[in-house]
């Protein structure tokens, strides 16, 4: 193949493009931001209105209907959802999964502008929010301490202003504490005995408390800008303002009313209880006073598309350098930073044990040099798929890790082909090089048929539409994204890793050099201080499983291997040779048996291609003119299907201690399979217990039956074993749809876990 014979032309190229890859591919692994769940849009639009004191018919009538009647002409909406309470107006738009939420919040803004001008003139400003999930905090700080509660107020105000200094850091919402007012609290007595107004005394305090420009003034070179500074700075200088004089006297405010500093009446609330700490060894003890604490909570949200694990730490360096007063104490709650690094960790873990697993199974099949050049193409795929996630601007979420513990057997399907081809032109006389030019171009296009194949089952997944075919989407692209890279790894890469590295059985391998060694010594050594770093269980999963693998490879699996290839091997082959002639063979010496053999099988081919006609013309003209083909599509597919039932009666009933064999094995597996549950703690209910039991029970009783009736085996209806394994397999798959179609197994949309959080809304 032309791109294998360049990369093999251009061969140190090649070596170089796989280290920069695997170099690249690593940062862009660190690099890649990570989060727990995917980020999607979800196109709802949400418009709430306040009109205080109303009641829910009036707010119904007056504001929710008018906003409902506007919205309704915008062209994308799938639901309109209202809900009017005391006082709110709560209209919920949700919009077809294709139209973007910038275009959808643009369409709602201008409905509501027009909208606007109907409503009452004492409602508030409609606010037009939209669902993100990255408005969700990642984090709650809480603060604690013995002083006051309107000094921890202020510390955490100045805590938000430097954890908002975060870059990644969208927004910190103050939860709790108490907020400073001046309260002017007037004498309406002496108010009315000087002949005032209560709004004279609000003018009075308004126009003082402000700073008035005065322009500039030049002196000499040099300008000053001039103001009048009027704001209040103490709370006492509200209550030395003159309102008005009277007979020549000034009328104060402290004449009409009480000035106060005090504080506004509280809107949130936040309190913690400590159950239980950490230890300096890492382990929880539990707390002797868990009271429950005043504290002021602060709600970190991050950008969306930045890292929560980067954004998490810096936050805590944030917290390690603010000065906070002697006795603060910060509790870092609802972190769900913690969760995301479990999750990559415990997925990263998989992915590398599933790795061990694949090259055990490599080295059994294959042995040592061989199994190393297949299975270096799952290292180098994954770094060239990071790539191309970094490249297109995907984060790092537990559906795309998921989707590459499902890739990673599929990763070295391509490679063993190429690789055992290679060894193939090896062990016939040619040149490492030659050997992999000419067996990458013969199996070239096998290797790129298969692949797009399988990454052809995922493309319409891809058109999975509404909002879970977004998050669920990220599956099949991980699939396509990371098989398309393992393609480019084995048709580019592996040709030339083969032609350097392979070597034919008996012929002398060259002394390794010594920069050779030194170099993977320490690309060993870096390997081990990246993983270290990152993943301590990663580290020795890579390093004890590797090294693990390789003892019991040399102490166990070679010899089992030598044995499998030479002896056990040749029996399976043999064995499936002669169940191969059995099956195949065909004896027509009895009278008419092509019309016995194949009655119920035409039958049912000839309804099903009826069908299938009939649901065209159907579709074509109509239901009148497709049933004079489907009527008789149904009673040929009828015909077919009783046929078959009886077939695989006959078949088993002729197949006397066979069939009773048969049905013990199956009868064992459905216990094992039973004693699974009860060891899972799942009960299986009577009536699942009967659905499994069913095909072992009938198997032995109808082998039972013929193996008391019947002298010797002999055939009722069929006459070859052709017929009958084509059948009894047609009759297991009708058996098993019968099965579920009598007692399905359901359908649920998420299966049902225990929550580890829990949340209380009471209004």
């Amino acid at each position: 193949m032309r791109i294998t014979d360049l990369a093999i032309k251009l061969r140190i190229s090649v070596m170089v493009l796989v280290v920069l890859a695997s170099m690249a591919g690593s940062y862009a692994y660190i690099s890649l931001p990570k989060e727990s769940a995917p980020s999607i849009e979800i196109p709802n639009i949400i418009i709430t209105t306040l009109y205080p004191g109303a009641s829910p018919d009036d707010v119904e009538s007056l504001i929710t209907r008018i906003i409902e009647q506007e919205a309704q002409t915008i062209s994308g909406i799938e639901e309109i959802r209202s809900t009017s309470t005391e006082g709110v107006s709560t209209v919920v738009i949700e919009f077809s999964p294709d139209v973007a939420l910038t275009e959808a919040n643009q369409r709602v803004r201008e409905k509501v502008d027009l909208a606007r001008p109907k409503l009452p003139n004492d409602v508030e400003e409609p606010i037009i929010s939209e669902i993100d999930f990255s408005d969700f905090p990642i984090m709650n700080v809480n603060l604690a301490a013995p002083y006051a509660l309107s000094q921890l107020k202020q510390v955490a105000e100045d805590l938000k202003d430097e954890l908002e200094g975060i870059s990644s850091v969208s927004e910190v919402i103050l939860v709790g504490g108490v907020e400073r007012e001046v309260q002017v609290d007037v004498n309406l007595a002496a108010l009315q005995g000087y002949s005032l107004a209560f709004q004279d005394l609000i003018d009075t305090i308004v126009k003082e408390n402000s700073n008035i420009p005065g322009g500039s003034v030049d002196v000499d070179h040099l300008n000053y800008l001039v103001r009048v500074n009027g704001q209040f700075t103490d709370p006492s200088q509200i209550s030395d303002l003159v309102i008005k004089t009277k007979g020549g006297e000034p009328i104060y405010v402290r004449d009409l009313a009480d000035v106060q500093f005090g504080f506004q009446e509280r809107k949130s609330y936040s309190r913690l209880r400590v159950l239980q700490r950490s230890t300096p060894d890492g382990k929880l003890a539990p707390v002797a006073d868990h009271g429950y604490q005043k504290v002021i909570t602060l709600s970190v949200k991050k950008r969306s598309g930045e890292n929560i694990l980067d954004t998490a730490s810096a936050v805590e360096d944030v917290l390690a350098k603010f000065p906070l007063p002697p006795g603060t104490e910060v509790l870092i709650t609802g972190d769900q930073s913690e969760q995301v690094r479990d999750l990559v960790k415990d997925l990263e873990n998989n992915i590398i044990s599933g790795l061990v697993f694949v090259v055990a199974v490599l080295l059994f099949f294959l042995g040592v040099r061989t199994s190393v050049l297949v299975g270096v193409a799952i290292p180098l795929s994954m770094m060239v798929s990071f790539l191309v996630f970094q490249v297109m601007g995907q984060t790092l979420n537990f559906i795309i890790l998921f989707s590459l513990i499902i890739a990673l057997g599929m990763l070295v399907d391509n490679a063993i082909v190429l690789v055992e081809n290679i060894y193939r032109f090896l062990e016939e006389g040619e040149k490492p090089f030659a050997a992999a030019r000419k067996g990458a171009g013969e199996v070239a296009v096998p290797v790129i048929s298969s692949t797009l194949t399988t990454v052809a089952a995922f493309i319409p997944m891809l058109f999975w539409p509404g909002i879970i075919g977004e998050f669920m989407g990220f599956m099949p692209l991980t699939l396509i994204i990371t098989l398309s890279c393992s393609l480019f790894v084995a048709l580019i890469m592996n040709p030339v890793l083969t032609g350097y590295f392979a070597r034919a059985e008996g012929v002398e391998r060259p002394p390794m050099a010594i920069w050779t060694k030194i170099g993977i010594v320490l690309t060993l050594a870096l390997l081990a201080a990246v993983l270290g770093s990152s993943n301590r269980n990663t580290l020795i999963v890579v390093f004890g499983g590797g090294a693990g693998l390789w003892v019991v490879h040399m102490l166990l699996m070679r010899h089992l291997a030598q044995w499998f290839a030479k002896k056990a091997l040749p029996a399976v082959v043999e064995l499936y040779r002669r169940f191969l002639d059995t099956m195949l063979h065909r004896d027509y010496q009895v009278r008419a048996a092509y019309w016995r053999n194949m009655l119920a099988l035409g039958a049912l081919t000839m309804g099903v291609l009826l069908a299938v006609l009939g649901g065209i013309i159907f579709a074509a003209v109509g239901l009148p003119t497709a049933k004079l083909v489907l009527l008789p599509a149904g009673f040929l597919a009828g015909l077919g299907l009783l046929g078959v039932v009886v077939h695989t009666v006959e078949v088993i009933f002729t197949g006397r201690l066979i069939s009773i064999k048969v049905g013990v094995v199956l009868g064992v597996v459905v216990f094992g399979i039973l004693g699974a549950f009860h060891l899972t703690g799942v009960d299986a209910s009577p009536q699942l217990m009967k659905q499994l039991l069913a095909a072992p029970v009938v198997l032995v009783g109808l082998g039972l039956l013929g193996l008391l009736i019947l002298r010797r085996p002999r055939p009722l209806i069929l006459t070859d074993n052709r017929a009958r394994l084509i059948n009894v397999t047609l009759g297991g798959l009708f058996s098993i749809v019968a099965l579920y179609a009598v007692a399905p197994t359901g359908v649920e949309f998420f299966p049902n876990t225990d929550p580890n959080q829990v949340q209380i809304s009471l209004k």
